[in-house]
């Protein structure tokens, strides 16, 4: 991967700074996911931010798994996310798990309640809510909270071996019920749940809140910056008060971004997960899906949502991006890349009655002509050909000029053609044409008798490749009325439409996530999921063109 420099931010301005004051030596940063679920594109961007900003000043990058919650981890989701930043060019210098640290964890619990800082409590989850007050309002001290050190010792060395049931207790810290921070009213740091853990198996019972085990496991790394989402900037108090009182070594400091908000695009990994689980996608893979693992399977190559990370950049404040900017920064990377090609989605058979029965010609095609070093591709050319469905219209309005009884147009690479009779089917549908074609016309020949306004593309009949084509749009919708409608309702209908052509036979030797451009349709990938050596399947990656630009400078 190129070693690019993370776009200039204020994160990057204070990483600087802290370097040039001798406040920290080496950068250390961390990807800490969870893995509840697949990586979507906001992941990326913080995954981008995470990398690049370690390696342009040399540091460290560690991947995390904060795994404190087994009710909805599994080893599925581990390797998947490991699989998706090395996808995505990036390779961290330790793997770690916060599932290896739950011994240093406990201890470090059991040093708050040595000094007065936890305390077992016996309320349930909805009275501990019910007396955490409000904005306006404090909350109300647990009758537990004052229990001696002795007494919370023991119960939560009890908790810790098995001897109460989900639910029955918890460890709280004792800060402040009346704080106007919230997340300062005694929150709890440990609970008890009875479930297996991927990492762990039947160790332990009692299992660390994600506020409380996320600074110990930078403290314990020696993350010297801890970046996270604005939506944990009013828990960082917390976070400098565990690193204080559980008396850790190193000292990380926690810094907040604005999260990747884009439109047409849920974020939420609950929604993603509703999605696949009520089988609305066909798993999170579903190149409808904004996770990563989607996006790859859609067509997107790792480069181009490196540099819509770029470009999307990192600041504190929150805002809307376009999904259309993704969608440019695909164009931009495979434009020199992907070959060109021509496929057929909508078949109609074309009989061009003038050229000679059982003769086959091999034309000459530029693989990419924004890209003349790949060469060029032979096509076969004969007498029956297919064309697209939407190119021929019987009676055509104005300004129509593809073809119609009369009219004349050029066959991309090949010759001018004109329809003479269109035949029909009993119930009058146009079933198939009949042309002529000119041989004096031919692609390349310097032909300058007349000119035609419309150029159409095709395959050759006899010898092309039947291919399935998955059209793609939106999953999800932004409508005025979505507030009035659940999460399920907002889902596309028309997000997926699936048609049967044909592909040039130079592409029957296409492998899974190998892309292409069709002429006049735009990129595709060959899907992994569904190609068999029997059949290709092509997912739309992107459109040929977009009225999204970028905002200048």
């Amino acid at each position: 991967m190129e070693n690019k420099p993370a776009s200039s931010n204020f994160i990057r301005t204070i990483v600087m700074e802290d370097l040039k004051a001798g406040k920290v030596q080496e950068i250390v940063t961390r990807f800490p996911p969870e893995p509840n679920g697949y990586l979507h594109i906001g992941h990326a961007k913080a995954i981008c931010l995470n990398f690049e900003l370690a390696d342009e000043f040399n540091g460290k990058t560690n991947l995390r798994f904060d795994d404190t919650n087994p009710v909805k981890e599994d080893v599925e989701y581990v390797e998947a996310i490991k699989e998706d930043v090395k996808w995505l060019g990036f390779e961290w210098d330790n793997l770690c798990f916060a599932s290896n640290y739950f011994e240093e964890m406990y201890n470090r619990a059991v040093l708050l309640i040595k000094k007065g800082k936890a305390y077992v409590c016996d309320l349930t989850a909805e009275q501990i809510r019910e007396t955490r007050g409000t904005l306006t309002e404090p909350g109300k001290e647990s009758p537990y909270r004052n229990r001696s050190v002795e007494e919370n010792l023991e119960l939560f060395e009890r908790m810790r071996n098995g001897e109460f049931k989900d639910g029955e207790k918890v460890l709280r810290a004792k800060i402040d019920m009346a704080s106007p921070n919230i997340n300062l009213r005694d929150p709890v740091l440990y609970r008890i749940s009875h479930t297996k853990h991927h990492n762990t198996g039947d160790k332990w019972c009692i299992y660390p809140m994600y506020d409380f085990a996320h600074p110990l496991e930078d403290a314990i790394e020696g993350v010297t910056h801890s970046l996270c989402s604005l939506e944990f900037e009013d828990h960082r108090p917390l976070y400098d008060w565990l690193i204080q009182e559980c008396e850790m070594e190193n000292v990380p400091h926690q810094y907040e971004f604005a999260r990747l908000n884009m439109t047409n695009t849920v974020m939420s990994k609950r929604y993603l997960k509703a999605l696949v689980d009520e089988q609305v996608v066909d798993g999170w893979d579903d190149p409808r899906m904004p996770t990563i693992s989607g996006l790859r399977r859609k067509g997107f190559t790792p480069e181009s949502i490196r540099n819509f990370c770029r470009e999307v950049g990192v600041s504190r404040s929150n805002s809307l991006v376009d999904s259309k900017m993704l969608d440019h920064f695909i164009r931009e990377d495979l434009k020199l890349k992907a070959p060109r090609t021509m496929g057929i989605l909508q078949p109609l058979k074309v009989v061009i009655t003038n050229y000679p029965e059982g003769q086959v010609e091999w034309l000459d095609a530029e693989i990419n002509p924004e890209n003349p070093e790949m060469g060029t591709r032979k096509i076969p050319f004969s007498r029956e050909i297919y064309i697209e469905q939407d190119d021929f219209m019987e009676n055509p309005p104005a300004k129509y000029h593809r073809l119609f009884p009369g009219n004349e147009v050029r066959l991309k690479h090949a010759y001018f053609i004109r329809c003479e009779e269109v035949i029909k089917d009993s119930e009058g549908n146009v079933v198939e044409i009949h042309c002529t074609y000119d041989p004096e016309t031919k692609s390349g020949s310097g032909f300058t008798g007349r000119k035609v306004k419309g150029t159409i593309h095709w395959v050759e009949a006899k010898q092309a490749v039947p291919a399935e084509f998955r059209l793609y749009e939106p999953l999800i919708l932004d409508e005025e009325d979505d507030d009035n409608k659940t999460f399920l309702e907002k889902v596309n209908p028309n997000s997926l439409k699936i048609v049967q052509g044909y592909v040039e036979p130079n592409m029957s030797e296409a492998k899974p996530h190998d892309k292409f451009q069709f002429f006049r349709h735009g990129y595709f990938n060959v899907d992994p999921k569904y190609t068999t050596k029997e059949k290709l399947v092509f997912n739309l990656t992107v459109s040929l063109k977009s009225s999204f630009e970028l905002p200048k400078a």
